[in-house]
């Protein structure tokens, strides 16, 4: 089926207990228990390799940042590693139901966002590597993160092996629960912030109770107007970004005076299609701002190097900011594997997966593929810079929060995939005990040693010299 909504849903139109039939006979060709394999090919790619084509498309003078970020920590690393992960999971079990994959689905990719009715909700972050797949990827890639995570805070085997379970016992329970409710019920159903506290806090403790809610008013306060007055400032009576490089650069610093215009012109262009793919109400706010600077971002740590725009915009006055952020969308990561985008453009991919698999999604988000100085066109997805974010801090956690957390992610995880794909399949495959559950704590803990070894091949490299890092 293509992943396109006009085209189609990935879920066939099957009885339920069709579904769930072949949900059960998928056992016999992917046993559960056999997920907890991993075992690299004798002819897996050097992890450098991955890494530096990848970074061949980057802008050059930002990829020793991305090196300088990926080497602080295997938990560093593995969050730029989603591509070498990619190539490692295709050779995994897999029952062969497909879902709207995040792609990039670790722990610190679940956070809290704003909806469009000004409510806190928490919800997966980043689908830049967003594609149609098995829904085991995605279960992988957040169970190991949980465990490298896990022993970077010094959690013992058996704490570690809690934390893990907590998540995929969440998923799998939540699925079954997904799977005996309705299309609409399950599409309209969203992990409130104000509701997840009074769901957890008969098992939370003072203390974790206090971290929710100052968690909660952090990302209330992380929003536009904050970012307003962190960077921006104002010269010559006019509103500009406050450039802090290589990290922040206005596009006026950025370029000679002749390239500078024709790229400013080309954003503009940007800002102006882009508005095309939003609905026609959204439209006519963004229409009611006007461009006031431009600056080049450096964001995350896979994302180092991938071109990323800030663009402030002014509405009613010098005192009413929107600022967007503009991102150079490529392949998705999984494509060699999973096979490639039936969408013409790589942002609308990105925006479409976002829709599909979050329950709200951000008013400005839409996409737009424009040519840069270089002649070669680019597509880049849209959304706001900050509305109401606010990230996980792993390092803070204690074996019981990282639970907490873990098992929220786990849910958050199943509610987006029963969105896109056959839940009641995925629910029957899982069943009621806990022997794939079992079987990710195992996976999990030879990928995260696995990560050990490829983070450690970059810092070999780095020492070398075969690569160049930079710390910022």
């Amino acid at each position: 089926m293509s992943e396109s909504h006009p085209t189609g849903p990935l879920v066939p139109h099957r009885t339920p207990e069709e579904r769930a039939a072949f949900g059960k006979a998928a056992r016999s060709t992917a046993p559960r228990s056999g997920h907890a394999e991993y075992t690299p090919p004798p002819k897996r790619t050097d992890p450098v390799d991955v890494i530096e084509t990848q970074s061949a498309k980057r802008v050059p003078e930002l990829v020793p940042i991305r090196y300088g970020r990926m080497s602080e920590s295997p938990f560093r690393f593995y969050r730029g590693a989603a591509a070498i992960m990619a190539a490692d999971l295709a050779d995994t079990p897999r029952s062969g139901i497909r879902v709207q994959l995040c792609g990039d689905a670790h722990m610190l990719n679940f956070r809290l966002l704003a909806s469009p009715e000004r409510r806190l909700m928490f919800d997966i972050n980043d689908f830049d590597e967003t594609l149609p797949g098995p829904w085991e990827w995605d279960v992988k890639r957040l169970s190991a993160s949980l465990v490298i995570a896990g022993r970077a805070n010094g959690f013992s085997g058996k704490e570690r092996t809690s934390v893990v379970r907590a998540a995929v016992r969440s998923y799998r329970e939540r699925m079954r629960t997904f799977a005996g409710m309705g299309n609409l019920a399950v599409w309209y159903t969203r992990f409130d912030a104000d509701e997840l506290q009074k769901q957890f806090a008969p098992t939370l403790h003072a203390g974790d109770r206090d971290r929710w809610d100052q968690a909660r008013e952090r990302a209330r306060a992380h929003d536009t107007l904050q970012a307003f007055d962190k960077l921006t400032h104002v010269a010559d009576g006019q509103r500009l970004i406050t450039p802090d490089p290589p990290l922040l650069v206005r596009l006026a610093d950025l370029l000679p005076g002749a390239e500078a215009g024709t790229l400013e012109k080309e954003i503009s262009r940007l800002i102006a299609g882009y508005g095309r793919t939003l609905p026609s109400d959204r439209r006519f706010l963004l229409e009611s701002y006007r461009i006031a600077d431009v600056a080049r971002k450096v964001v995350g740590v896979g994302s180092v190097g991938t071109r990323c725009w800030i663009v402030l915009l002014l509405g009613r006055d010098d005192a009413d900011p929107l600022f967007l952020q503009a991102k150079e969308a490529d392949d998705s990561v999984l494509a060699p594997y999973a096979g490639a985008s039936t969408f013409t453009t790589q942002g609308e991919r990105v925006v479409a997966g976002q829709r599909l698999m979050q329950a709200t999604s951000d008013i400005f988000l839409g996409w737009e593929r424009v040519h840069g100085i270089d002649g070669r066109l680019r597509d880049f997805y849209v959304r706001q810079l900050r509305d109401w974010k606010g990230i996980a801090v792993p390092e803070s956690m204690s074996p019981r929060r990282m639970a907490l957390f873990a098992e929220l992610c786990g849910a958050t995880l199943a509610r987006a995939h029963a969105r896109s794909g056959d839940r009641i399949a995925i629910a029957a495959y899982l069943g009621s005990g806990d022997v794939f559950d079992r079987a990710l704590v195992t996976f999990a803990e030879l990928y995260a040693d696995q990560n050990e070894k490829d983070h450690q091949a970059l810092l070999d490299a780095i020492e070398t010299g075969r690569v160049t890092a930079e710390a910022a």
